[in-house]
């Protein structure tokens, strides 16, 4: 755990999607695809809609934080948390004795430089004093929170380790075909060690030795990187590794009656519905990735793309949030009013940014936009860098000014 850390707390949190059968009537692979693949920069009414109306094959698990949370009460998030010294404990090494040998523990290189790799990953370990890498410590903590908030347990057997152990060393490992269990447990022990685990996270060690079970870090694909704006959520600050996994479908799912109060699994466009009818309230991280998320009503889509471009890296985002006439706007790295050094301190020069009547046509716009209590908007002309997708721009339903971001 970095304690180095002065203004943010290191967390790591899951995109967990999960098939589902789609109804009679659903529109093939092909059109999908085809909608899917519609530029990024320039989504038309017709394209957005026909991407908002998909018949999406997959769900995504959302939990709702209790209305008594510090951290965004109330707000619909992934399941995620605070990076716990367990996570990042040398006890992780016995119980992956089968990877010793390993390089990565068995996860595959990634091609990002590592002079431009985000911090959270980028951070040696070994002089913090934990042997762990963080791209295996926040696996482990996104799989620990995952199992304590809803209950769904990603790990692999010891029959599935030594069949992944076997393909790493004749170099055929391939993670779109790996098996990705949940709840192999049954549901006295799971109950048992759910209970021990919110009690205590180094108790997830424990579970994993006496049941010779290891937890799924190769299931789990790194995404993104978002921290915390200042001045937002009671002055709590975090730098949060977003990982994406994909199942063939929904396994158990229980709140943990603590700081989740409810949990729904959702397609991606039922989500963006939903937060612009205000009937919801996603923070704009989760609005940007479920934009995201659009880009593919196809589960095997999904999967297949998270796979390939994880290899990539990702970016580090700090949004950096000010008033602009009557609502928030929220710069992203890459948008031309976004301070070139990155720091979040500076007072961003508005002057030079007109009213954006057709924001399609502006150069370098990467924003979130606050309309309303509960409606947030993209405006977004740059090109992803790693490989990575746009989001889907939707129209705003509103334009009352709130300051929720």
């Amino acid at each position: 755990m970095n304690t180095s850390l002065t203004r943010w707390k290191e967390a790591a949190t899951l995109i967990l999607a999960a098939g589902r059968q789609l109804v009679a009537g659903s529109q093939s692979s092909g059109s999908l695809q085809k909608a899917a693949s519609a530029s990024p920069l320039a989504d038309s009414g017709c394209a957005v809609s026909h991407l908002l109306h998909s018949s999406f094959d997959y769900e995504v698990l959302l939990l709702k934080r209790s209305g008594k949370s510090r951290f965004m009460p109330s707000a619909y998030v992934f399941p995620g948390g605070v990076v716990d010294a367990s996570d990042f404990s040398s006890e992780w090494l016995d119980i992956f004795s089968s990877f010793k040998n390993v390089s990565d523990f068995g996860l595959r290189s990634i091609e990002q430089a590592p002079d431009s790799r985000p911090p959270i990953f980028a951070t040696n370990r070994m002089k913090l004093g934990s042997p762990i890498p963080g791209e295996v410590a926040f696996r482990i903590c996104a799989l620990r929170e995952t199992f304590e908030e809803s209950g769904v347990l990603l790990v692999l057997s010891k029959m599935e380790e030594e069949s992944l152990l076997e393909s790493l060393k004749d170099r055929r490992y391939n993670d779109q075909a790996l098996p990705c269990q949940t709840n192999v447990l049954s549901s006295s022990e799971l109950t048992k060690w759910r209970a021990l685990v919110n009690q205590n996270p180094s108790n997830f060690i424990r579970m994993c030795r006496e049941l010779e079970v290891l937890p799924n870090i190769w299931a789990l694909h790194e995404w993104s990187n978002w921290l915390t704006p200042a001045g937002k959520y009671g002055g709590t600050r975090f730098d949060t590794a977003f990982f994406i996994c994909c199942l063939q479908e929904a396994p158990h799912t229980l709140q943990d009656q603590r700081e989740i109060v409810h949990y729904q699994w959702s397609t991606p466009s039922e989500v963006l519905q939903s937060s612009q009818a205000q009937e919801l309230w996603i923070p704009p991280p989760q609005f940007y990735e479920f934009s995201r998320l659009c880009r593919f009503p196809l589960l095997s889509d999904l999967h297949v793309f998270a796979s390939q471009r994880a290899i990539k890296g990702c970016e580090h985002w700090l949004p950096v949030v000010f008033l602009k006439d009557d609502h928030y706007i929220s710069l992203l790295p890459g948008d031309k009013l976004y301070p070139l050094d990155g720091s979040e301190d500076i007072q961003v020069d508005t002057g030079t940014d007109s009213q954006l009547d057709k924001p399609e046509e502006e150069p370098a716009l990467h924003r979130i936009l606050v309309m309303s209590s509960n409606s947030l908007a993209l405006q977004i002309t740059i090109q992803p860098k790693y490989d990575h997708v746009l989001p889907v721009i939707m129209p705003p339903l509103s334009h009352d000014p709130q300051s929720r971001l």
